[in-house]
């Protein structure tokens, strides 16, 4: 078998963990916490101090070689070896067994100095610094060559029947991957090309985008050559990123139907916790959950045994293991994925810089493989996941449940951030602004959050039965959310402060997510990103992290084009000042579109106020027709009710109202007779709002294409993939209504895709009736 490489701190954490999980304890990683410290004491060690020194070692153990790697925080004198702990634990409690993890990497590090540079002892000292009051404490120990060796020898003697199970797995993996066939009997029209191409990104370490309508197949045809490069070596993992439950159920499919043609893998799908977890009120403390409690002691042998009876690794499997073992099914999800092969998750898991998966990738690239899909959706979703917020309301909540005295190092803490928060309230006041924009950061809180993080983190643990325990753990991770993201503040970012009359927002606002973005890819060897609606190309390769000469590619539909009968009514304006005045156009247009046959139809629009006026009047007037309207805010089962209302062979016309961007408008697989028709009502702006305002101003400065960037293309996606609800299948057959002014400037035509370039303009009522009429005649 080829060498096992492993980090010195996943070896040490994978042999040696026990007890129980407890959110209470959860950290930020190192660089939130440590880097600027571990800095600041490395500095101040003196000249003889070797900062941040990469050591190796190869090791054979039981049969397994071992390539084990890691980074000491320090070398003093060529002899002995630092370790740095950032902590918040008061120094009394911190004793040298404090944390016999701690002192197991150590002596890792020490062993692989000693053979490194031929020493026969090593002095190994674990330096902690806590960080509220800013002390250090040291301890010191001396360990000779030989007893290093022996520690190290029987923690690599404990993972290598780990090691040699996944040797074992990767040899019939990559077997049955060499001769696997193509799962299907033919290629698609141009699924054959994408698979070409999105193989050659996998085994070159490329990036590519994608635009691959419906219909292609982009799920088998990213995965499938994905797989083949993971079985000549040119990838270790995939990794299945997408936004939402419905896609993540397709990738499970398409792997699934190369397992029915041979293949062997492992796939896990991580569902969110707040989905998955067992408990009526998540609360993940070894007092409260079961699952939690003592979850580290009963870990491996639950991941032996799932990992010898399953290949997929779905959220009914993972939850059934869980309930078997009693571990938290989260956090069971995480670990059994690095036994994996292909994981299948959100976005978040990646992308977020305080939730991504630091298992895999806090230490830096690995030989992974990124499949990206919907991956327009990543946009809005990268702001949002670079961004952070914090209110004062939570604060002053916070601040009024504790106890002055009690407990007066976090009463100070909060109180300090609830003191800027009071000066910048004034500012506004006196200005009569309601919101304030800064470029510069905001120094002195960001400062005072801080604080407030390190005084949290040693009170929750100490204080389970206060009744300020809930609040003070949200503030706390929402600080930490705000921290980190303070770390990454640039010139692409802005600092907001909002006032209302009850609250006060402070919001470090991310304008242009690309380089953050791009850095995230590169933790992975090769990545494909890729979404039935990427137009224009170009501005979605820009905002998203990709460079001027990163490839990319677009297929056209591989459905026949007379399938989609598309109209425009560009008669009709339905800009935000004439809305009122086109209501009864709007309304008309639509009962002419659903009056050439009785069927299922979807009408969207551009906002929720819009839907429902314009909903409102069609029910006046149509009161025969059957309607239903999507809600503000629908849970899952209400959304699948609405859904489920969309039958084949309905007997009376029904129609949906819906809001563009929605849940509805994208995602959703509706085929043959259960949706044949729709209509886009507007090109999709958004309001005019002060961040997408900020957004603007900043292309408009970086690139002079500000309302591009900030409006237009955003909107017209959410046209784009509205209409692609209608034709799913090369059976299906639909009518579409595009109804804006808009909709014939050179400016939205330029955006159409070549598939749409048989669009009919219709002046009024008679000719949208004639028009569908005769489609359906013929169809």
């Amino acid at each position: 078998m080829k060498a096992v490489q492993i980090s010195v701190r996943r070896l040490v954490e994978f042999v040696l963990r026990g007890g129980s999980i407890d959110s209470r304890m959860t950290s930020s990683d190192r660089a939130l916490e440590g880097t600027k410290i571990h800095q600041l004491l490395q500095k101040s060690a003196g000249e003889e101090y070797q900062a941040e020194v990469s050591l190796k070692l190869d090791r054979t153990v039981d049969g397994v070689v071992f390539s084990l790697d890691g980074r000491a925080d320090g070398i003093i004198n060529e002899q002995t070896i630092d370790e740095i702990k950032t902590t918040e634990t008061v120094m009394e409690e911190i004793t040298e067994d404090f944390r016999p993890l701690h002192w197991a990497q150590l002596i890792c590090y020490g062993f692989m100095l000693a053979e490194k540079s031929d020493l026969s002892e090593v002095t190994l000292q674990l330096t902690y610094y806590q960080v509220a009051d800013e002390e250090i404490k040291q301890f010191k120990r001396v360990m000779s060559r030989g007893e290093m060796g022996v520690f190290v020898d029987d923690l690599l003697s404990k993972y290598a029947v780990w090691a040699k199970m996944s040797a074992a797995w990767e040899m019939k993996r990559n077997k049955t991957i060499q001769e696997l066939a193509f799962p299907y009997d033919s290629y698609r029209r141009g699924q054959r090309e994408l698979s070409i191409a999105v193989y050659r990104t996998a085994v070159s370490g490329e990036n590519l985008f994608c635009e691959a309508p419906t219909g292609i197949g982009k799920t088998m045809s990213t995965l499938f050559p994905a797989v083949k490069a993971m079985g000549e070596g040119k990838t270790d993992k995939i990794f299945y990123f997408t936004a939402k439950t419905i896609t993540r159920q397709v990738a499970e499919d398409a792997l699934d139907e190369m397992r029915r043609k041979g293949l062997a893998a492992r796939s896990v799908t991580i569902t969110a916790k707040d989905k998955i977890c067992f408990l009526d009120e998540r609360k993940c403390e070894p007092d409260h959950c079961q699952f939690a409690r003592g979850y580290y002691d009963r870990l491996n042998e639950a991941l032996f045994d799932m990992l010898g009876q399953e290949e997929a690794i779905t959220r009914t499997v993972v939850e059934q293991y869980a309930r078997k073992y009693t571990l938290c099914p989260f956090e069971l999800s995480l670990d059994v994925a690095l036994f994996c092969d292909a994981i299948v998750c959100d976005y978040n898991y990646l992308f977020d810089p305080v939730v991504y998966l630091k298992r895999f990738f806090s230490e830096g690239p690995g030989k992974y493989t990124f499949l990206v899909d919907e991956v327009h959706n990543l946009v809005d979703r990268a702001r949002s996941m670079f961004s952070a917020t914090l209110r004062k309301s939570l604060v002053m909540q916070v601040k009024r449940q504790l106890d002055k005295k009690l407990h007066k190092r976090l009463w100070n803490a909060v109180n300090a951030m609830n003191k800027v928060m009071v000066s910048l309230n004034k500012v506004l006041i006196e200005s009569g602004e309601t919101i304030h924009v800064s470029k510069a950061d905001l120094a002195e809180w960001n400062e005072s959050v801080l604080k407030f993080t390190f005084v949290a983190k040693e009170w929750l643990p100490q204080n389970t039965q206060s009744e300020a325990q809930a609040d003070v753990l949200e503030l706390y991770f929402e600080s930490l959310r705000y921290v980190k993201i303070a770390e990454l503040y640039d010139e692409r970012y802005t600092t907001q402060i909002t006032r209302t009359h009850s609250d006060l927002e402070i919001k470090q606002l991310c304008l242009d997510p690309a380089f953050l973005l791009s850095e995230k890819l590169k933790l992975g060897a090769s990545s494909v990103l890729f979404s039935a609606t990427l137009r224009p190309i170009d501005y979605y390769t820009n905002v998203l992290g990709g460079e001027e000469d990163t490839s990319r590619m677009v297929f056209s539909s591989p459905f026949e084009q007379q399938n989609m009968h598309l109209l425009v009514a560009d008669n009709i304006s339905t800009k935000y000042q004439m809305r009122n005045q086109s209501l009864a156009s709007v309304v008309e247009a639509l009962a002419a579109l659903i009056a050439g046959k009785k069927g299922n139809y979807l009408f969207f629009f551009p906002s929720f106020q819009y839907l429902q006026n314009v909903y409102e009047l069609f029910r006046e007037k149509y009161p025969e027709i059957v309607v239903q309207k999507q809600e503000g805010a629908m849970d899952e089962e209400q959304r699948e009710a609405f859904l489920e209302a969309f039958k084949a062979g309905n007997p009376e016309t029904l129609v949906g109202f819906c809001v563009l961007g929605g849940v509805f408008s994208e995602g959703i697989d509706l085929r043959g007779e259960r949706l044949i028709g729709a209509a886009i009502v507007g090109v999709g702006l958004a309001q005019l709002n002060p961040e997408s305002d900020l957004i603007k101003d900043y292309y408009n400065e970086t690139i002079g294409q500000g309302f591009d960037y900030a409006y237009q293309l955003p909107g017209m996606n959410k046209v784009l993939q509205a209409v692609g609800r209608v034709i799913r299948g090369e059976s299906d057959r639909g009518v579409v209504l595009l109804i804006d002014e808009r909709f014939s400037a050179s400016r939205y035509r330029a955006l159409f895709p070549a598939h749409w370039n048989h669009a009919k303009i219709v002046k009024n009522t008679e000719e949208i009736t004639e028009q569908v009429t005769e489609f359906w005649r013929n169809n």
